[in-house]
């Protein structure tokens, strides 16, 4: 895996007023007012998309972070790549849209008049995260060099903005400063996340491979950390932190492999969870991603489309309360800006993010979508019809107050207001953004009723269930904001239970959250807001998505029934053949015994041993060995290995492999192929793909499919006791290619090890269906 010594390479509702902004949230048309700042933002329910949704204004828009303005607006924000083949590098690049397939480009964070003073002329603004903070938005950005220190030593900057396109202005100094190394030189101080917590405490997520990814408390403002920062991963396996709370677990998520080998881009996204912000995180195993045998249960990685080394992600959520993942992949027909070597072309894609057994999967897992995908909902789809024309558009009752000037929002709720159609009986999901300090009042329903009240006066967020007389509730304490500043309010009923949380960013990140047991679904009833004088806008009222916990996952490959096996139980290794005979490799006791060899397969040296077998032929199957190496814990033992390879030839194969990774032990399912997939004869590229934890004794599995194109498919799986299989990540190889299985034991001569392989085994199998579509 030689790519971790090198991953950063990077070259190689517009919310009108209120009564206008309702009519907008039932898809009818309105007229903006005067002062506001566009149309209203109406995506219709049937609106949808297509992954690259960048490509209709920038060839790359890498390391994207998305959020809802309060104008209405889906705001994305990407690292310093130049936006099209031939410009310059950015400062970090704006763009916005209503239906993720139509933007408007907004130019760049920063330019010559408000770059930061601390970053050196030629530093790399990399990686933005944006989010809403006490009353203004808040950037968090990388610096990969500063002026603070002779040398390389990258920190994390913050910048603040009235509006999401800013102007926006940069502190005088680092939110995180560099962090000196042990031995020399600087962590990498890269990437950063926020979140804040429901007691209103904020965080920042933030490092790399070199050093791991850390957390820190930072201050009621977003721009100051306070006290020491703790490690919540181990250094050189992830980076691109993101992190979420779903139900009552907090969930980190983060980048694994390589961002940046053209068409070998393995890069993928992996998750684990903690009852805290500060962890301990562990996948859905129980392995804590501190491990050294590190863990991760997968969110992302690539199915065998054109989109490969999908990751660096953020997460959003629609109108219905649905997940969606936005994130940047490589198209591997097309992986550069320029040719044949040059940066990386990283456009930014979007999939539904589904929670499956608790654990968030792309698409239930099925990875990056190639076909037309229904977009997130930014309006109501209730279809609710006013009966005043006067009333502005499915709520009857609301007054307008003095324009806001950044949102144009004029909404006041003075007495009742009601949506003037009843929602239909079933779960509903009920969004508004809320302004000020005036108690609102939410209630729908008749049997069960539902109030939710927002109290930011008392400083309480309170759920109520009648149901036939039977009153439950619950109340929690709702943190302060300053004078002018939006929250977000989220209300959902289902047969489980009644759910409010209020958000800042409206970013997974609750500031307050609340919830009632027992069946709160209400039936067919008018939707009502009700106050004194509160502020409200961007109001929508839905179906709630469907519940998590029924979606299950795509189907995987089965071994079915055996076709072959070999067992190492004859010395002549009859039906193999040899890529560079290994004297030293014998056979005993039912065991293929290998010492591992200091050799590679990877670049041009080509001196690795390999011993072949041949396939089934071009059907649906699954190649399996079971693999014993102890790489021990925690030292160095670059890049010790023990694997299973699709072998075309030495320039072009796809390795699966238990191997060493400086201090951690890891299951890299590489490629090596030609760095332009328009010259297969010239210059190789490498990259790989995480997959399950490891372990001493290991399981390895391809799953080969012969698509419609000609292409052969070949998935990794791993299991630790050859019965629990993780599978990931699939690489394929050009058609009029026809490669073999093998075996490899390399990377690494000192200490001496010896890797003991049991069987190879092929298995008929069945190959799930096309995994673009969906």
């Amino acid at each position: 895996m030689r790519a971790l010594t090198s991953l950063r390479g990077r070259t190689v509702r517009r919310g009108t007023a209120c009564l206008t902004a309702l009519v907008a949230a039932v898809g009818l048309t309105a007229v903006a007012p005067a002062g506001a700042v566009g149309a209203a933002a109406t995506a219709p329910r049937d609106t949808a998309y297509k992954n690259a949704v960048s490509d209709s204004f920038s060839d790359t828009f890498a390391d994207p972070s998305v959020i809802r303005g309060r104008d209405g607006w889906w705001y994305a924000y990407a690292t310093s790549d130049p936006l099209k083949a031939g410009d310059p590098p950015g400062a970090m690049h704006m763009a916005r849209t209503r239906d993720w397939s139509s933007w408007q480009y907004l130019g760049t964070v920063f330019d010559g008049t408000n770059r930061p003073s601390w970053a050196t002329p030629t530093a790399g603004l990399w990686a933005p995260d944006i989010r809403y903070v006490a009353g203004r938005y808040v950037l968090y950005f990388t610096v990969t060099d500063t002026t603070l220190n002779p040398g390389d030593d990258s920190a994390i900057g913050v910048a603040t903005a009235p509006t999401p396109a800013g102007p926006w202005t940069a502190t005088n100094a680092p939110v995180v400063p560099p962090r000196p190394a042990p031995g020399g030189g600087y962590l990498w101080t890269f990437d950063p996340a926020g979140f804040t917590d429901s007691d209103g405490q904020r965080y920042l997520y933030f490092g790399s491979y070199f050093g791991g990814l850390w957390v820190t408390k930072v201050a009621a403002d977003g721009l100051t950390r306070v006290g020491a920062a703790a490690q919540v991963a181990i250094d050189n396996r992830y980076e691109g932190s993101y992190v979420v709370r779903h139900g009552d677990w907090y969930y980190l998520m983060g980048s694994a492999a390589n961002c940046c080998a053209g068409p070998t881009t393995g890069y993928s996204v992996f998750a684990g969870r903690s009852r805290s912000p500060l962890g301990p995180f562990v996948d859905a195993e129980g392995t804590p991603l501190m491990a050294s045998r590190v863990g991760g249960t997968i969110t992302l990685t690539q199915n065998g489309n054109r989109f490969v080394g999908a990751g660096h992600h953020a997460v959003i959520a629609d109108a219905d309360g649905r997940d969606y993942i936005a994130y940047h992949a490589i198209d591997r027909h097309n992986p550069w800006l320029t040719s044949p070597f040059g940066i990386n072309r990283r456009p930014m894609l979007l999939d539904r993010l589904d929670w499956v057994d608790g654990w968030p999967r792309t698409r239930a897992g099925r990875g990056p979508s190639d076909t037309p995908q229904p977009a997130p909902s930014l309006a109501s789809s209730l279809g609710i019809t006013p009966t005043d024309p006067a009333a502005g558009g499915g709520f009857a009752r609301l007054a307008e107050g003095p324009t806001d000037p950044v949102t144009g929002a004029t909404g006041l709720v003075h007495g009742t207001a009601s949506t003037t159609s009843p929602a239909p009986a079933g779960p509903l999901h009920v969004r508004l953004d809320h302004r000020g300090t005036e108690p609102l009042r939410v209630m729908f329903g008749r049997n069960p009723s539902v109030k939710v009240t927002l109290d930011p006066k008392g400083g309480r967020l309170t759920a109520q269930v009648d149901h036939g007389g039977a009153v439950r509730s619950s109340t929690t304490t709702l943190p302060p904001l300053p004078a002018g500043a939006w929250r977000t309010l989220t209300v959902e009923a289902t047969a489980d239970g009644l759910t409010a949380e209020v958000t800042e960013s409206d970013l997974a990140d609750v500031a307050a959250l609340v919830r009632v047991g027992g069946n709160a679904r209400p039936d067919a009833a008018p939707v009502r807001l009700s106050s004194s004088n509160a502020v409200v806008d961007n109001v929508v009222v839905n179906p709630a998505a469907a519940d998590a916990p029924a979606l299950a996952p795509v189907p995987v490959p089965q071994a079915g029934a055996l076709i072959q096996s070999e067992d190492f139980d004859d010395p002549s290794l009859a039906g193999f053949t040899w890529v560079r005979r290994n004297p030293a490799v014998t056979v005993s006791g039912g065991s293929l015994r290998w010492p591992v060899e200091g050799t590679d397969l990877v670049g041009s040296g080509n001196t690795a041993s390999v011993l072949l077998h041949d396939t089934p032929g071009d059907g649906d199957w699954i190649a399996e060995a079971r693999t014993t190496l102890d790489l021990g814990v925690d030292s160095v033992r670059n890049y010790q290995q023990v694997g299973l390879v699709a072998y075309e030839n030495d320039d072009d194969f796809a390795r699966l492999s238990k191997v060493a990774i400086w201090n951690t032990r890891q299951t890299e399912f590489g490629r090596e192929t030609a760095a332009d997939p328009k010259d297969p004869g010239g210059p190789t590229s490498y990259g790989g793909a995480i997959v399950g934890t490891a372990a001493p004794t290991l399981w390895l599995r391809l799953a080969h499919h012969k698509a419609a194109s000609g292409e052969h498919l070949y998935r990794a799986g791993t299991s630790r006791d050859g019965v629990h299989w993780t599978w990931g990540a699939t690489w394929t190889f050009r058609p009029g290619t026809n490669p073999r299985i093998g075996l490899v034991a390399h990377g690494g001569a000192s200490p001496a090890a010896v890797a003991e392989i049991d069987h190879l085994r092929f298995y008929a199998s069945t190959w799930p269906s096309d995994p673009g579509a969906g």
